[in-house]
Order: C-alpha cells, then structure tokens, then sequence
C-alpha cells in the first residue's frame, strides 16, 4: 500500500552489493526490458531472492522521482529495440520519494468498497504527483484491482517527504465510497515508520 524509496533500511553498501546481484541475475537470463527484483531483508542485514516481475511496477513513480528516468519511456525504447543508453554508474540517486497506493476498501478490515464517488478533489502542489483516472461521478466497479490512484511525493529528503505526504493526504477527499486514506494518515504518524524502523508485521502492528 506503501512504497518509498531510498529504502531507510539499506546503507549504501547493502544497496550497491543488492543492485550489482539483481543485475548479474538479469544477465545471465538476457533480460532487456523493464522489470524489478524483489528481495526480503533480515535484521541481520542478509537478503533473499523473492520474486521478480517482468513487467512495469505499480510503484515506479518512486524510482522515476529519485532517478529523473522516465521508466515506461525506457520500457517503450527497449522494446523498439532501441539501447538503454546509460550505464548503472550514471543513474545517482537524489531526495527520497512515497508512495500510497488509494484504494476502494475499508481502512481497517480492507474489504473492497466499490461504488459511485460523489465527490472527489486530489491534492496538488510542488513535489505531489497524483496517477489516477477518478473523478466525480466515476463509478468504482468490482470486478477489477481496487487502486483508485497512485499519491506520489517527492523532498529533499525523508522527512520533509513524510511531512508532504501526511499534508497531501489531508487534502485528498474521496467521499461516495470507502478509501484506505485513513489508514495512510495513521502509517505516516507511526513511530517506527517514521523512524523507519519497520517489517513485514508493521500493518498488523499499527492495526492491533
């Protein structure tokens, strides 16, 4: 429901040594389009492969802010059979970026809520990127992945990046039907989030 990056969690050591095996696995299977390698870390600072996704990510609006990339520019380029045009070196790594995924679903249970939005104003701003098809009398249907839209921020740095996000949250307004933008409120007034010293078991946590 969330993502930022810089992860709070790596040293640059850690992200450097975490890059260099996710493209030494991209080469030795010829991989040339977009795609993400996910990986869990332990409290020990050790990681492991979890699952890679051949496609553009949900949450690429963080890696395109903190890179300048425009990566489904890049997907569209590679795909044509154009060159990357860039080595891991060039791309540098500049303020820190969040994003909270809104969803049609209640903020506690995240039951799915689909319906009519009656009334709807997305924040705005410097450093606040909304990605969304929604407005008033946009009809939410069932059948489909609950995201209404994609709430994006971009600072200097972690917490003016925070401190922008609770504000932008403030001034979403999504009424007709249920969104998660309560519980995005909460997360970003969460100590150990704020600290970023968070795991897996952080919803359950924050919830309990």
């Amino acid at each position: 429901m969330l993502e930022e990056s810089p992860s709070p969690a790596l040293n640059d050591k850690l992200r450097e040594r975490m890059g260099r095996v996710a493209v030494d696995a991209m080469k030795k299977v010829r991989y040339n389009n977009v795609g993400t390698i996910e990986f869990l870390l332990d409290e020990r600072g050790d990681f492991y492969f979890m699952e890679m996704n051949t496609r553009i990510q949900v949450e690429h609006p963080v890696t395109e802010s903190v890179t300048g990339l425009d990566l489904v520019k890049e997907q569209i380029r590679l795909a044509a059979g154009e060159d990357l045009g860039r080595t891991q070196k060039s791309i540098v790594l500049k303020g820190h970026a969040i994003e909270c995924r809104v969803n049609a679903e209640d903020p506690v249970s995240f039951a799915p809520s689909p319906g009519l939005i009656t009334a709807y104003n997305a924040p705005g701003g410097l450093g606040v990127r909304i990605d969304s098809a929604a407005y008033e009398q946009y009809r939410v249907l069932p059948f489909y992945d609950s995201m209404v839209a994609k709430l994006i921020v971009y600072a200097d740095s972690r917490p003016a990046a925070i401190m922008r996000m609770r504000r932008a949250l403030e001034e979403y307004i999504v009424e007709g039907i249920k969104t998660n933008i309560a519980f995005h409120k909460k997360l970003l007034v969460y100590e150990p989030f704020v600290q970023g010293r968070y795991d897996t078991r952080l919803v359950e946590k924050l919830l309990a």
